[in-house]
């Protein structure tokens, strides 16, 4: 009782000292019985006026820098095979039945590492055509910025449907002739056109995956309605079944594999 006395006293010896040095802080009424007027403080950034454009080109270059690298998450999904990766690796837990297992957090590391490995040599490219000699100072920002995107296209266009790109050429009012090139074909609309192959081509090894495990449900389904076990769940029966199935042909090797060497047939 006396400890939760003396913490109320000193609570409000606190109090009243705040309030005493705010109130002296204060500046005195011009006239009496004025109230009190507080003065903000100045805040001054800069002492200088900007001469020309030279002056601003730098901290907007350093802005636009630091939007992209907010969107680099984006651009790891859009122009790299994560996309591919992650949709047949969540098709793969469904079929199996397993729900959350491997977790989520497992899969989606798995699927970035993937990425690296699969995208190594775009990366490699990379390094060794517009990242080293802009650093030695044999490019400029645009000559680095092109030499950066014409291997990340040439991934891309390797992986991406003709008729994908013409729909999005199409809705683009983009004229395809037959002299149109790759050249031709705007960042943008390759992009959308990339992602929209990549699903469509996930969703068909999915489909794949799918049809071993379907076998399994429906064979232990027509074993337990012959049997005449209504009321036991079929998917509790069979998960089993597809594991040891999974295992013993060495599953994850099959579908790691399967997933690397998709990407080179379409290169």
């Amino acid at each position: 009782m006396k400890s939760a006395k003396w913490k109320k006293i000193s609570l409000l010896v606190l109090a009243l000292a705040v309030l005493f040095i705010v109130l002296n802080s204060l500046p005195a009424p011009a006239q009496e019985g004025a109230p009190p007027q507080i003065v903000l403080p100045k805040i001054q950034i800069g002492d200088q006026m900007v001469k020309g454009p030279k002056a601003v080109a730098m901290p907007l270059q350093i802005l636009v820098l630091l939007t992209i690298l907010s969107l680099a998450p984006y651009i790891l999904i859009m122009a790299t095979s994560f996309v591919r990766i992650t949709i047949v690796l969540s098709f793969l837990r469904t079929a199996l039945g397993t729900q959350q297992v491997p977790p989520t957090q497992v899969l989606m590391g798995l699927a970035l590492f993937m990425t690296l490995y699969i995208m190594m040599p775009v990366g490699s490219k990379i390094h060794k055509e517009a990242v080293t000699p802009f650093f030695r100072g044999e490019l400029s920002q645009n000559q680095a910025l092109e030499k950066v995107s014409n291997p990340l296209r040439e991934f891309m266009f390797s992986q991406t449907r003709t008729s994908d790109l013409k729909l999005f050429m199409t809705m683009a009012k983009i004229k395809v002739t037959g002299n149109t090139t790759k050249k031709d074909v705007p960042t943008y609309v390759l992009l959308p056109s990339f992602m929209i192959s990549e699903i469509k081509t996930a969703f068909e090894i999915g489909f794949l995956i799918y049809i071993p495990f379907l076998v399994i449900d429906m064979v232990v389904a027509s074993v337990l309605m012959s049997m005449g076990m209504f009321m036991l769940s079929p998917m509790s029966i069979s998960m089993p079944f597809k594991l040891l199935l999974f295992v013993m042909i060495d599953g994850w090797q099959l579908i790691v594999k399967g997933l690397i060497e998709s990407f080179h047939q379409g290169g």
